[in-house]
This record gives C-alpha cells, sequence and structure tokens, in this order.
C-alpha cells in the first residue's frame, strides 16, 4: 500500500497532538511515510513538536518526522497539508468575543462581528498556505479546517479557483455522532441529506443503513433535549457545550422539518445568547484556561520525562474524517462526506457562486456534489443574507474596502442596526491593525 508524505500546517495548534494520535490510530488502512509539523510561531511549535517526535519514536518509528518555519522544507514532498491555523491565536479570539458583546452583540469566533474579524485574518494566511503548496508540491491537496470556514471558503473560490482545496468542518459530523448515539447506532451507519452554508445548515433525511427514516424518532428526542446526551469520551463535555445542545430545542422549534446545526443559535437566539454570556469570560478565556493549559502541559511532560508513555494526549475522534477524506481522495473509495463546496446549482433555488454545505461523494479526481434540489423560503431567505455577508467580507479584504466591511456587519443577523455595526468595525480596526488589510 502507498504511504503518503502530510504536512500539518498550525503545527503549534493543541489540535496538532490529537490529530497526529488519530493519523497512527488509522495507520493500517492509511500509511503515514513522512510527518512535518509547519507554523509561523517557532516557539510555540517547539514545544508541541518535540513531545510529538518522542510519541512518533516510541509508537511509529518507521514515520520520518520533523518541524520547521520554513515553507520550502515543509511543502516540499507532501501529499497532503492539513491546514488548521488560527491568525491571531486566542488573544485575538478573545477580542473577537468581547468587543462585540459591548454593543449587546453576540460574541463568537466564527458568527458575527467575531467571525467576520477572523476572517479577515484567516484569509491571508490561507492563500499564503496554499501558495506555498502550489509552488513547492503543484500535486498536493490542501484539506482546510480552518476557522471561519465559510469566509476562507468563498475567499479561495475568488481568489484560486483552480487551486487543489477542499474545504470541510467537523461540526456536522459532531451532531450526526450524537443522532447516532441516540438511535443507538454508530455514525457510519447513518446516510444524510443536508444543506446549507458552513455553521448555517439543516438536515432533511436521516435514514440507517436499511433505508429506514430515522427522522421522526431523532425529532421527538431532539424537541425534548436538543442534541444533549452524555458521551463519557465527548470532547465537547464541559457545560458551554451542553448549554450549545439543549438550546437547539429552541431552534428546531422555528422549523420542525428539519433539524438544525447548532451554530443557528446564534442568529435566531441572538438576544438570549448575549444575555447568558459573560462580557468579561468568554469562550477564548475557557479555552485558554482549559485545553490551552492541558495539552501544553502534557507536551512539556512529555519533554521532561523523556517519554510518551501515559502521557495526556488524547486522538481527536472528530478529526477522523480528515483521514476520511484524505483516504478518499487518495484510494478513491467514493465516500460520502459534507463538503463547502461551489454551489453550480446543487440547491437549485439558491445563487450559484455560493459556498454551501452539502453531501459529495470524494474520489481520487476529488468531488461530486450530490443535489439537493429545491429550499424553503425560509431557509432560503436566512442563507441569501448570511451568504452576501461572507461575499462582502471577502470583497472588502480584496479591495481594503471599509465601505463592504460596514455593510457586511450591518448585513448579519447579529446586528441591529448600521450605526452599531460602525461602532463595532472602528473597535475592530484598532484590534486588528496587525492583522488585517488596511481600509479606506
Amino acid at each position: 500500500m502507498k504511504q503518503f508524505s502530510i504536512t500539518i500546517a498550525g503545527g503549534g495548534s493543541t489540535f496538532t497532538p490529537g490529530i497526529i494520535m488519530m493519523l497512527l490510530n488509522h495507520q493500517e488502512e492509511f500509511p503515514i511515510r513522512r510527518l512535518c509539523l509547519y507554523d509561523n510561531d517557532r516557539e510555540r511549535q517547539e514545544t508541541i513538536a518535540r513531545a510529538c517526535e518522542i510519541l512518533l519514536k516510541e509508537r511509529a518509528p518507521q514515520i520520518d518526522f520533523g518541524y520547521t518555519v520554513n515553507p520550502e522544507k515543509a511543502f516540499t514532498d507532501t501529499d497532503f497539508v492539513m491546514a488548521h491555523i488560527r491568525v491571531g491565536k486566542y488573544a485575538m479570539r478573545e477580542k473577537d468575543e468581547k468587543i462585540p458583546l459591548k454593543y449587546g452583540v453576540v460574541g463568537q469566533e466564527t458568527c458575527g462581528p467575531g467571525g467576520i474579524a477572523y476572517g479577515m485574518r484567516s484569509i491571508g494566511g490561507i492563500l499564503e498556505i496554499l501558495d506555498y503548496m502550489e509552488k513547492y508540491s503543484p500535486d498536493a491537496w490542501m484539506l482546510n479546517y480552518s476557522n471561519p470556514a465559510a469566509i476562507v471558503a468563498e475567499a479561495t473560490r475568488r481568489l484560486r479557483p483552480n487551486s487543489r482545496i477542499i474545504n470541510i468542518c467537523d461540526m456536522p459530523l459532531g451532531i450526526m455522532v450524537r443522532m447516532a448515539k441516540i438511535m443507538g447506532l454508530s455514525e457510519t451507519d447513518l446516510d444524510i441529506s443536508y444543506y446549507g452554508l458552513n455553521h448555517f445548515g439543516w438536515w432533511t433525511k436521516v435514514k440507517d443503513r436499511e433505508g429506514n427514516d430515522l427522522m421522526p424518532r431523532l425529532k421527538e428526542y431532539v424537541k425534548e433535549n436538543g442534541y444533549d446526551i452524555n458521551i463519557e469520551t465527548d470532547q465537547h463535555a464541559d457545560q458551554s457545550w451542553h448549554e450549545t445542545f439543549k438550546k437547539v430545542r429552541d431552534v428546531y422549534a422555528v422549523d420542525p422539518d428539519t433539524l438544525p446545526n447548532t451554530y443557528l443559535k446564534y442568529y435566531l437566539c441572538s438576544d438570549y445568547v448575549v444575555e447568558h454570556t459573560d462580557p468579561n469570560y468568554t469562550r477564548a478565556n475557557q479555552v485558554m484556561e482549559g485545553r490551552e493549559k492541558e495539552v501544553f502541559t502534557a507536551a512539556r511532560d512529555i519533554i521532561q520525562n523523556n517519554t510518551a508513555e501515559n502521557c495526556g494526549f488524547q486522538a481527536d475522534d472528530h478529526a477522523s474524517y480528515i483521514v476520511d477524506l484524505a483516504r478518499a481522495l487518495a484510494f478513491n473509495t467514493k465516500q460520502k462526506m459534507l463538503l463547502i463546496v461551489p454551489n453550480e446549482g446543487a440547491i437549485e433555488n439558491f445563487d450559484p457562486e455560493a459556498m454551501v454545505e452539502i453531501p459529495c461523494i470524494v474520489g481520487k479526481n476529488g468531488y461530486e456534489k450530490i443535489n439537493q434540489g429545491r429550499i424553503p423560503q425560509f431557509q432560503k431567505g436566512l442563507m441569501e443574507q448570511q451568504v452576501s455577508v461572507e461575499k462582502l467580507v471577502v470583497e472588502a479584504w480584496i479591495e481594503g474596502s471599509y465601505q463592504k466591511l460596514w455593510q457586511a456587519l450591518t448585513l448579519s443577523k447579529t446586528v441591529p442596526s448600521a450605526s452599531v455595526a460602525k461602532q463595532i468595525l472602528d473597535e475592530l480596526i484598532e484590534a486588528n491593525r496587525e492583522f488585517w488589510p488596511e481600509l479606506k
């Protein structure tokens, strides 16, 4: 069986050890010959990489492992680039969340003003990595799961339309794991129909392998509990995620013909979200004091003890979708997966140039979209508003346009007025001077 070379872009991320652990768990079906970490933050990557080096020497010494801040070294001789970068790191995420909250607006890393700010930082970083890959390994695939995926996907559609990049998100899979647990099945047993934008979509069909319709039982459960269930190994088990999964009840009630993505709560229940968010201690603070500390402490312990035996690293099971995507491209498995792709008629009564999240069949030549037909007016209206926000953000980045970014914020369903949008924008500009293009 062919062995593959992988570059992980964002090597200093707290998610990198989980990705590597998960890759090790899938060596039989997806063998790796070379694994290289790349990051532009040398010091941060050094800690994660040195720990992973010890781990790999003990558990997979056959893999050629390295890490670098040199693009040529990182992107030469690679088959897949797995990208999960966070431009500005958690310090900027904290500002994305706290600045809107000062004005009574949702503060969230991918939704509303926070997502727009993050998108304006991410576009340049993703394009840079994509250009490195195409320069040094033009036949490679970039599997991008950097947030905010919707804005990044629109930017690559506009600016790199012929690039070998596939944008994907793990949130629908995480919800499908819950659906399967509710039904007493594995998520691999589910056959689904789904449409929307990234972090902005709906399931219209959920069946088991025999074709039995699971929607009635799922709806009955969701009506009472949302997607909240007890999964001991659930990586989202902290209280804020339990509340998010429970809140799905209210989102579902707006359209009981479908099952919603959890992120729709930020758009349909924004007043509730603001009311129940501490403006001085947001999700970014939770992550910095939780996952960030835990992963880096585990990494330093491995380095200090010079062994990864009984280490604190855990496989990121949700990230198995990245291996599935890579395997489908490498071995032509024809797996059905949710991807973020140009619509081009897959949703018949929606903008053909929108980047939509729909099921696709993935093989060695890329993906084939599965037509989702026509969608109801309610979803169509919400999606048209949100996709316009995403397009305006990308246009603002390309043109350096203050006006278009103000329009994007004004159009966001989470922002109550143009005047509030302007106040938030002006403060975000100050906070992001190091990262955004200059706006005129």
